[in-house]
């Protein structure tokens, strides 16, 4: 099939930089000078349009003299400053980050093709055709909109524009599939990974968005009373739902899984129709990526891994925008692989990358009398039906019965998690236990753990952060809840502190045989796994759950692979603190890791790429220790020049990225397991005939590695 105008891709790369405005000015004397937005704008239309095939191509492409003089306009960098540009829907549609200096704002400014009368005047014509003819079309609903309007638009455009020149046709073409298919006047915003919630408050007024680095910041983009109303209602179609003047409230969900409330008209809004919608993604953030961001630390997520993994329940809470369901998401990653999940929400926003995963939404009422409806309670009392092992209820607002009922889910064995309007965990008791939820203080002390996240002020932004971990410890005499800060925020370093002892680790210990030195080279042990993958620069949530899984499956062998690559201390190290026959060994040859730091450092991460080619010698002879095999299998690479260290840096991060991604398959170091701390003495003296047994057993053990790896990627 012909290559369709709207293929476009949207290229992080193509982020652009500029300097002061007056350095944008042409100067042809300069020939150091940077290149301006304007030449890097149309350089790339011009290589777009250079690398079309004319012949299966919508329409041959448009002269360098049409795009220098008649695709965009630059008016907008009068006085102010281009901060950087990157493209949303290229070659149509960009973005401009700019800087006015006389406000002292940043603006958000979406620049798209420009048309002259004539152009304007075939749109509205092609429009009006296109619609009637569509109108009379038998489309399929399971079948492809923009297949069927890319077939009809290039008829009717060959039909009725034949004699508009190439560049006006492409144009032509990238607006009636905006306005027919995609979203409109904000479709370019929509497209802008950047951006979380986007906001027309009313006419005449510029839409907001708040963009991941610039926080709030104004458009360009303005409706006015007329296109408001009409485009509000188109919204709502797009989600399948009716906003009229009788009913002109609407909580729905676009096709893209994004959030979006509609008001229509001027009755209960006097600015006249407003729009909110929160942007979905369907690339959910992994617990890396929290650590990453320091919204949680390490030993948090090492924490709340260790506690899911032991079906410890818990809430989010926190406030609009704090983050609630991105960390529970997140979080739900260490939900054991195969273990049942069901998910509950009003809107569509959890993404998990489990198979047994049951997705449910509820469903608003078909007719005035209430016929129709599925409530989240039905949807949890259906949920309690099927035998989940984990219970994610998307939020609990003011419902009564929705509340009773995820807290006797818990209280009859299931692990539930949810998110809570809160900004503290005494918010969170202060608010269940009262009207209109009015949870009783016995059925409150079930739940394990209160998470609580806010939106602070960090160095002039914005930005999400955990602020406390806090557990119920159950009931006192007066029948109050009591609650225990495990970890707290300092906001002098940002950090986050341990503070306090953990009931609910002391019972995972308690039920699993655990004393205090096992349960810290538990909690140790999974920090170090999250601060592996993170130093590899992994941001791909699918191999990252490939990693907690395979920690499933093989523990050893995942644990011999992070500390045999990299300068984290080894299992072994950590294990004999807990070794009953420590005190045997105290006169043994320090491990090769001892005076390691915790941490993974530059030179490790650089030589990661090399250090992963090792294997180790299943069948190594008996006086051989199996530090000795790694040794052979891993050549002692050549020590690195600190000149070479900035040229070596990209092409480090993108090896240790695709390294760490091929992690699952290890499968030779896997069998081996942890290299030991003992001595070559002691190695002597390992039994043969067991080796013999584990080089038995190994072919089989990897075929059945290689299919689960296989599954989990």
């Amino acid at each position: 099939m012909a290559a369709r105008a709207s293929e476009l891709p949207v290229p992080a790369s193509d982020r652009i930089e500029y300097g002061p405005a007056d350095d944008l000015v042409e100067d042809e004397t300069d020939e150091d000078r940077p290149e301006t937005l304007r030449e890097a704008v149309l350089r790339e239309v011009k290589a777009f349009f250079a690398a079309i095939d004319d012949e299966t191509a919508f329409a041959p492409a448009p002269s360098e003299a049409f795009i220098e003089d008649k695709f965009f306009d630059f008016a907008f960098l009068d006085g102010v400053e281009a901060v950087e540009h990157y493209w949303v829907n290229k070659p149509f549609a960009f973005v401009s980050i700019l800087y006015d200096h006389e406000k002292r704002e940043h603006r958000y400014h979406v620049s798209e093709p420009r048309l002259d009368p004539f152009e304007d005047f075939v749109r509205e014509d092609l429009t009006k055709i296109l619609r009637n003819s569509l109108l009379y079309r038998d489309l399929d609903a399971d079948g492809d909109r923009e297949d069927v309007f890319d077939e009809e638009a290039r008829e009717i455009i060959s039909e009725h524009a034949a004699t508009v020149e190439e560049g006006s046709l492409w144009k032509l073409f990238y607006f009636l599939l905006r306005d027919f298919i995609h979203f409109g006047r904000i479709d370019p915003v929509m497209r802008d990974p950047g951006i979380e919630d986007i906001s027309c408050d009313g006419d005449d007024v510029p839409v907001y968005v708040f963009h991941s680095v610039y926080r709030d910041v104004p458009t360009n983009v303005v409706f006015d009373d007329g296109d408001l109303s009409s485009f509000t209602i188109r919204l709502a179609q797009r989600a399948g739902k009716q906003v009229t003047v009788s009913d002109p409230l609407v909580d729905a969900s676009l096709p893209d899984g994004s959030r979006v409330q509609l008001t229509l008209g001027s009755d209960i809004a006097t600015r006249g129709s407003n729009f909110t919608i929160r942007k979905f993604s369907d690339v959910p953030l992994s617990p890396v990526d929290l650590v990453r961001w320091n919204t949680f630390s390490v030993e948090q997520m090492a924490y709340f891994w260790l506690a899911i993994e032991n079906n410890r329940s818990l809430i989010f809470a926190g406030g609009t925008g704090s983050g609630k369901t991105t960390s529970m998401n997140a979080v739900s990653f260490f939900v054991p692989g195969h273990a049942k999940v069901v998910s509950i929400e009003d809107t569509r926003e959890i993404t998990l990358p489990h198979d047994n995963w049951i997705q449910s939404v509820t469903r608003d009422t078909f007719t005035a009398d209430g016929r129709g409806e599925v409530s989240m309670y039905a949807l949890l009392q259906a949920a309690l039906r099927q035998r989940p092992e984990y219970l994610l209820v998307g939020e609990i607002r003011t419902e009564e019965r929705v509340a009773l009922t995820f807290f006797h889910s818990i209280a009859t064995g299931h692990t539930a998690y949810t998110t809570f309007h809160a900004d503290s965990s005494e918010g969170v008791v202060h608010r269940m236990r009262n009207e209109p939820l009015g949870v009783p203080a016995q059925m409150l002390s079930d739940l394990d753990i209160i998470s609580v996240q806010k939106q602070i002020h960090l160095d002039g932004d914005r930005t999400r952060r955990n602020i406390a971990v806090t557990e119920i410890a159950g009931v006192d005499d007066d029948g109050e809840v009591e609650l225990r800060d495990v970890f707290k925020r300092n906001p002098e370093n940002d950090a986050h502190e341990r503070v306090g002892d953990s009931v609910v680790l002391d019972e995972i210990a308690a039920e699993r045989g655990w004393t205090k030195a096992d349960l810290k080279y538990e909690l140790d042990i999974r920090a170090d796994v999250l601060r592996y993958i993170a130093a590899s620069g992994v941001d791909d949530y699918l191999t990252v759950s490939a990693m907690i899984r395979r920690f499933e499956r093989d523990r050893e062998g995942l644990l011999a692979h992070v500390y045999a690559e990299t300068s984290l201390v080894s299992v072994d190290d950590e294990a004999d603190e807990h070794d009953d026959d420590a005190a045997d060994e105290a006169d043994a040859p320090a491990d090769e890791h001892d005076d390691d730091e915790i941490e993974v450092s530059p030179e490790t991460e650089r030589l990661l790429a090399d250090l992963f080619d090792i294997e180790l010698d299943d069948d190594a002879d008996g006086d051989e220790t199996p530090d000795s095999a790694e040794a052979e299998a891993a050549p002692e690479p050549a020590p690195a020049a600190e000149s070479d260290d900035a040229d070596a840096g990209a092409d480090d991060a993108e090896a240790d990225s695709a390294v760490v991604a091929d992690a699952v398959e290890f499968d030779d170091v896997a069998e081996a397991g942890p290299a030991p701390a003992d001595d070559a003495s002691d190695a002597d003296e390992t039994d043969e005939t067991d080796e013999t047994d584990e080089t038995d057993d190994s072919e089989s053990v990897t075929d059945d590695d290689d299919r689960e790896a296989d599954d989990a990627r």
